[in-house]
């Protein structure tokens, strides 16, 4: 298994933060999955669910994955949240489930001051009840795969990946 820290959890939970917070803590790069997928195809996610649809966009996820696999060490990953249905995840790294609920996410999501720019950027939640039924869906893929689940709701990224490297090296 490769030396890499894997953050899961659903849209918009914080993982991109924590990404960055946990990479300037241990000196390691931090890599979002779906900014990796907008640079293999040099477009946006929102285009390519719009466009292609979600299908495409899960075969993306898996060639993104497979790329990790066999060329990321030291590094931060920062995945989307429907990455934890690819094929080889547990080979990228110790996986780490940021937790917290779907009001409390889209709560923070509203108080943000880029708050439509955030929301336009997760088609997913175009539709708050289809959002809570996938968030109902992937909450036991989320938890089976994680080796550390954490609560972020209402705590300081800093904070966050404190405990996230504390637990890893228990």
């Amino acid at each position: 298994m490769a030396d890499n820290i894997i953050l899961i959890g659903f849209m918009g939970v914080g993982k991109g933060r924590t990404a960055r917070t946990l990479a300037a803590l241990t000196g390691h790069f931090a890599v979002d999955t779906d900014d990796l997928i907008e640079s293999m195809v040099k477009r946006k996610i929102r285009h390519i669910f719009s466009s292609q649809g979600e299908a495409q966009f899960r075969l993306l996820e898996q060639q993104a994955a497979n790329w990790l696999e066999h060329h990321v060490d030291k590094t931060i990953v920062s995945a989307g949240g429907g990455f934890v249905k690819v094929n080889n995840l547990q080979k990228l790294g110790q996986i780490v489930y940021l937790h917290s609920t779907v009001e409390d996410i889209l709560a923070a999501m509203q108080n943000h001051p880029n708050a439509a720019k955030k929301i336009k950027k997760r088609p997913l939640l175009q539709d708050i009840e289809r959002a809570k039924n996938l968030f109902t869906e992937r909450l036991p893929l989320y938890r089976q795969v994680a080796d550390i689940e954490i609560r972020v709701h209402g705590r300081l990224p800093i904070d966050i990946a404190t405990e996230i490297l504390s637990r890893l090296q228990q």
